[in-house]
């Protein structure tokens, strides 16, 4: 019976390591960005629901993701498909420091943007200027921050505490659970949030579309794991994160053809490609801009602070707060935290304070348009 790791290898003879890498992200990609835009998938709508005192359709597809990623991580560690302890957020050392403040500019960030990284990215695909605009200056801020003017400002805060002093960066081992026990609890987390997305009428398609978004995340995982055994050359294991790729991508159109091709290169147009035939296909797309220089300068602003916070914790909503947090790599866990905390904080200042002044009787149930 042939495996994944046959049919990697006539992909790998045929079009060559990088090239399989790539075609393999934007596979995966694609996925992930049409099944996105179907789900309406985004942390920050889930933030600023939760924030206003109620778990409803935006945090229960939150939660459904959340989960199946999760829980299919666990579970093809536990099966020995994949080997958790290879990944990047716990072989390697992570900032706490970083972590935690990184998590909190992001989360202010994507309430001001109105959208974490990939949904700019998704709702950019579907005619979403501001979001395309914007997407832009967080690709910019990113790579500013990896090797830029803005690196020396990044590494300082990062260095005052990492994993490397404080006993490693695995959050089951300090816990004593085992990959089984693990995904169990995420399944369980998973079939009630499931309920509450039935309960809160989100729709059987939007819920499914919610757990094959999840689920990219452990497929992203056994993919990048196979091809390690399968190439010459060292690459990382990883699964879906955003703010890497993303000025990775940008940096692409600026250096030689194929000098920068890999997984993550391929991630961020497959996301593209995906939404947008999502959205041609359901006819959702619509060309959309900037409602006046005010609402320009909180979207560039909020950009801007994802950025530099998401290369500054390591990972997005997505990369740290998904894909980092099912192979509970402690860091995540915290950036996902503070993410959440930031969000909340930041839509009482902006968002509702000004709608209180706007209108005596506001509905807290209700969302900022995107």
């Amino acid at each position: 019976m042939e495996t994944l790791a046959d049919y990697l290898i006539v992909a790998v003879d045929r079009i060559g390591e990088k090239w399989t890498l790539a075609v393999g992200g934007a596979v995966i990609g694609a996925l992930f960005g049409a099944f996105a835009q179907q789900s309406r998938f985004c942390l920050r709508a889930a933030t600023v629901e939760f924030s206003r005192g109620k778990i409803g359709e935006k945090t229960s597809i939150w939660l459904i993701v959340f989960t199946a990623a999760v829980a299919g991580t666990q579970a093809l560690s536990d099966a020995g498909f994949i080997s958790t302890s290879e990944a990047r957020q716990i072989a390697s050392p992570q900032s706490l420091s970083g972590a935690a403040l990184g998590g909190l500019l992001f989360g202010s960030g994507m309430v001001l943007a109105r959208g974490c990284a990939s949904r700019l990215l998704v709702l950019s695909a579907t005619g979403n200027l501001r979001a395309l605009l914007s997407g832009l200056v967080f690709a910019v801020v990113a790579q500013a921050s990896l090797r830029g003017f803005l690196s020396p400002l990044r590494e300082a805060l990062a260095r005052p505490l990492t994993t490397a002093t404080t006993g490693g960066n695995d959050l089951l081992a300090m816990m004593h659970l085992d990959q089984i026990q693990a995904a169990s609890l995420a399944a369980i987390a998973l079939l009630l949030a499931i309920m509450t997305a039935t309960w809160s009428r989100a729709g059987a398609w939007v819920t499914v579309s919610a757990f094959v978004v999840g689920l990219m995340v452990p497929v992203a995982w056994l993919f990048t794991y196979t091809m390690r055994g399968i190439v010459f050359e060292p690459i990382q294991m990883n699964a879906l994160t955003f703010t890497g790729p993303s000025a990775d991508t940008l940096m692409l159109f600026l250096t030689p053809p194929g000098s920068m091709i890999d997984f993550e290169v391929g991630l961020v147009p497959g996301v593209f490609i995906g939404a947008f035939l999502a959205a041609w296909i359901t006819g959702q797309l619509q060309l959309q801009g900037f409602h006046d220089g005010k609402s320009m300068r909180r979207y560039l602003l909020g950009a801007a602070m994802m950025g530099f916070g998401g290369m500054l914790a390591g990972g997005c909503a997505v990369g740290a707060g998904v894909t980092g947090a099912s192979v509970f790599a402690l860091t995540a866990w915290i950036t996902l935290f503070s993410m959440w905390i930031a969000a909340g904080a930041t839509d009482w200042l902006v968002d509702r304070r000004h709608e209180t002044v706007q209108a005596p009787e506001p509905n807290l149930g209700t969302q900022p348009a995107e």
